[in-house]
């Protein structure tokens, strides 16, 4: 999965499909698509009703013959088929016969840290089917680092953390290479999954799936710490009469369910730091993690992990879009790689003088 930044430059566009949202950035416009990973389908017609942000809403409301299916999972493309059909509605008609203008079109696509083969070949499969000849693949903890603004390509440690929908990916980083990296399986849907499951077995409500993120937000304005509203009404559905019900819920406990999950986030930064040379972790002890993904933006969450490491704490400016942004800029020939032998010119120069001394001590000789 390695690339160099020549043939990035080739190509023409970037997708990040991500669990919760896809991304496509063209070379020349920018960023053009951003919308839910979601679709929805009519199964008696398997005809494609809506996709993005309306499929989205309809999750939860639709009739049987309608289903909305989610053709990523964990930033791994499980339905090719479907994936491509999304993709041709978010692009639009107007974007596809631009792109078709190329006569070698040549995309990049973000996939997870040590991803398998079969989810890189599902990618490649995905953007071929829109008209690819060539697919490059990039390590997204690679993107998100050039598109959060850290310098990548110089000799010191920078710690990123892609806080995901499905997955979480710690990793260091040092002279554009990964030096060590871990990935967890738990991200912004565990979070939700904690909450709606401490309501349903403490206060016998329901939650719509579409309330919980709001919820989070509601704690606090500090969100896991414990300096937020200490209740807080949440609206549900009774799970034993199946009416509406409203309940007061302590917030406290809802942090706790919060924390559970986030705890093998940081067994696994424990990992990555554990496992990582001690001169690199001398340089994150003063730059510190710097957090992309949606889920970066929870309350609260990067006041945890100040507390759990005694390190700082940064998140991105546009942390959800930071993958796709620095493919972009790799795509723009915006990053420009380190030259690792300043010295070959001088070197050059000495070998010529050696040689020189060689010849003239041969003439000498020959006289």
């Amino acid at each position: 999965m390695t690339v160099s930044l020549e043939q990035l430059r080739r190509c023409h566009v970037a997708v990040d499909l991500g669990a919760a949202r896809t991304r496509v950035f063209v070379k020349g416009s920018g960023l053009v698509v951003d919308e839910p990973s979601v679709a929805a389908v009519n199964t008696r017609t398997g005809a494609l009703i809506a996709v993005g942000a309306l499929a989205e809403k309809m999750t939860g409301r639709t009739p049987d013959y309608i289903r909305v299916v989610r053709p990523v999972s964990g930033g791994t493309v499980v339905d090719i088929e479907m994936a491509q059909r999304m993709l041709r509605h978010l692009l639009g008609e107007k974007l596809r016969r631009q792109l078709r203008r190329k006569p070698r079109l040549r995309a990049a696509a973000c996939t997870p840290h040590d991803s398998d083969p079969l989810a890189q070949r599902a990618a490649v499969e995905t953007l071929v089917g829109l008209g690819a000849r060539r697919v490059e693949l990039v390590d997204t903890l690679i993107a998100a680092a050039v598109g959060s603004g850290l310098p990548v390509e110089q000799p010191t440690a920078t710690m990123i953390m892609v806080c995901g929908a499905a997955t979480t990916q710690i990793a260091v980083l040092s002279l554009g290479a990964i030096v060590t990296a871990e990935r967890i399986p738990v991200g912004g849907d565990a979070i939700d999954h904690a909450i709606i499951q401490h309501l349903r077995h403490h206060h016998e409500l329901m939650l719509p799936s579409q309330s919980v993120r709001p919820l989070q937000i509601a704690l606090s304005g500090n969100g896991l710490t414990p300096h937020g509203p200490a209740s807080t009404e949440i609206h549900g559905r009774d799970v034993a009469t199946g009416l509406a019900r409203s309940v007061t819920v302590d917030t406290a406990a809802v942090r706790e369910a919060i924390h559970t999950p986030l705890t093998a986030v940081l067994d696994g930064l424990g990992k990555v730091l554990r496992d990582c040379p001690p001169d690199l972790v001398a340089d994150l002890a003063d730059r510190g993690i710097m957090m992309v993904g949606g889920s970066a933006l929870l309350p609260g969450l990067d006041q945890m992990l100040r507390d759990a490491t005694g390190m700082p704490v940064h998140i991105a400016e546009r942390p959800d879009v930071c993958a796709v942004l620095g493919l972009g800029a790799m795509l723009e020939g915006k990053v420009q790689p380190m030259i690792l032998d300043p010295l070959g010119d001088h070197r050059g120069l000495a070998d010529d003088r050696d040689g020189g001394r060689d010849r003239a001590y041969a003439d000498d000789l020959t006289e």
